[in-house]
């Protein structure tokens, strides 16, 4: 298989561009899945070196380095794995520095490559060269212990019985409506991206929506429920009432909110692609840090301490905006001044859609 991704890289044997892309992606994929040293060696070496330029877009050929990175560190020995990194590098472009820094990625979710010298060297130079991988921990946090973790029963939440059956309901009050009628948009383009990103990364079939908004002065802590959220001017709430069903809201926890962003791009959408553990997990964090407006050097494990002093809600309303189909999500997060709230709503469905918005 190696020699005929070879002949097809090198020589142009065989159908042109895209097809000749594809093929060897598939060569690759089923290299990384086989089990042995030379199979290993195979298949980094067609996605790093070998795959035709031109013949697949940026956003395909990211996420072929890191299928092939997960597939590796599922289906191979460490051992065998090792001698990717014999040689450090010089600089972070190139997809055979990317290949190295997802494998590095994949193997720290599974607590695998510790003590390593030669991954360990390795992980110290993508830091140097200032890798966004290289940001995560080598090892697995005890907030991410639910990543990539399937629970029989506990699929994703589409009714109301099942948010309540799951988290414990915040009460709705009329202080929180009045509160609600007085938050002011607090509009921040790039914060707004960067939580977005697991959905847009994952394919999600609506673009989400991430808003911030501030208040006069502090919200009572019993009024962040679903009567503050309704006032609120959520394109994701626009005409809330008119169909079957009463918006609710549920109290969370950080570790809920970060596994669902995990989720979102490491499954990819229906008619989306995943992007691989190594990204998922940094799409994650950075939509986490933008949710509560921390500055993006700020140490994970003091994220983590921030985290515990917000309030986190889950909450579904029953409106146009969401497909009640696939999958539905959305949070709200009070800060710890309890004058500054971000909203993240995401819906994703496989029927086909003339205007998602």
């Amino acid at each position: 298989m190696y020699e005929a991704a070879v002949r097809l890289c090198t020589v142009g044997e065989g159908p042109p561009g895209a097809s000749v892309a594809r093929t060897v992606v598939r060569i690759a994929e089923t290299l990384a899945d086989t089990r042995s040293r030379d199979c290993v060696m195979f298949a980094a070496d067609l996605v790093s070196r070998l795959l035709p330029d031109g013949g697949m877009s940026p956003g395909e050929g990211d996420r072929l380095l890191r299928s092939v990175a997960a597939k590796l560190v599922r289906s191979q020995h460490l051992r065998d794995i090792e001698p990717l990194f014999a040689e450090l590098p010089d600089g972070v472009p190139g997809p055979a520095v990317e290949l190295r820094a997802c494998l590095l990625g994949e193997l720290a979710l599974i607590g695998s490559g510790g003590g390593r010298r030669s991954l360990e060297a390795y992980a110290d130079r993508l830091r140097e060269l200032g890798h966004p991988l290289a940001r995560l921990p080598r090892t697995r946090l005890d907030i991410e212990h639910r990543f990539a973790v399937r629970v029989r029963g506990l699929g994703s939440v589409k009714t109301a019985k099942q948010l309540r059956s799951r988290f414990p309901e915040a009460p709705s009050t009329d202080g929180g409506a009045v509160a609600g009628c007085g938050a002011r948009d607090a509009r921040d383009d790039g914060r707004a991206n960067a939580a977005a990103r697991p959905f847009r990364a994952g394919g999600w079939a609506r673009e989400p929506e991430a808003r911030f908004f501030t208040l006069p002065s502090p919200l009572s802590p019993g009024d962040f429920g679903i009567s503050f959220i309704k006032e609120l001017s959520l394109r994701c709430l626009a005409g809330e009432g008119s169909r079957p069903g009463s918006a609710l809201a549920c109290v969370t926890t950080p570790d809920d909110v970060l596994n669902e962003l995990f989720s979102a791009s490491y499954l990819g959408g229906v008619n989306g692609q995943g992007q691989g553990g190594a990204y998922a997990r940094l799409y994650a964090w950075e939509s986490l840090y933008a949710l509560m407006g921390l500055p993006t050097g700020l140490p994970l494990l003091e994220a983590v301490r921030r985290a515990a002093g917000h309030r986190w809600l889950r909450f579904m309303a029953f409106t146009d905006w969401f497909h009640h189909d696939t999958s539905d999500l959305a949070f709200a997060v009070l800060d710890p001044t309890r004058t500054r709230i971000a909203v993240l709503a995401a819906t994703d469905t496989d029927a086909h859609r003339d205007a998602l918005g």
